[in-house]
């Protein structure tokens, strides 16, 4: 979601999302009592994906990057999914230029299985994704 879509979502939208999720986890990480990151990990809710989890909205803000933040969120969401034992398998797209999320995805363990092109388009410039997986088992 762009700034320009999500800047209009209240507190209470979110409230509302977090009360009635029952297979979506929020994470945060916090410097000082503030908030600094997030990342959501959503489970699959059909039964023959129900072993699949995708890591989605992974933000660090600008001041706290390369605090170890974002490699805390990520630790922290993966050994949530493995204590649950019913995820194996975990996945997340990133923009293929986001070279720093890239590393921080490889150093937990996720590797690249495909790149798909012209992924998100803002006004006329396109993005591509890199898709990726990590087993937990």
């Amino acid at each position: 979601m762009s700034y320009e879509e999500e800047q209009f979502n209240t507190k209470d939208k979110y409230k509302e999302r977090f009360a009635s999720a029952q297979s979506m986890w929020t994470f945060g990480a916090f410097h000082q009592g503030q908030l600094v990151g997030a990342v959501t990990l959503i489970q699959e809710s059909l039964q023959k994906l129900k072993h699949r989890a995708n890591l989605t909205a992974m933000y660090v803000t600008a001041d706290a990057r390369g605090m170890g933040a974002g490699k805390a969120l990520m630790t922290k969401a993966l050994s949530f999914a493995r204590e649950r034992q019913d995820i194996e398998q975990i996945y997340l797209s990133v923009v293929t230029t986001n070279h720093s999320a890239k590393r921080l995805y490889c150093s937990v363990g996720f590797e690249s299985y495909a790149v798909e092109e012209k992924a998100l388009k803002w006004t006329d410039t396109y993005t591509d994704e890199e898709k990726m997986v990590l087993f937990l088992s």
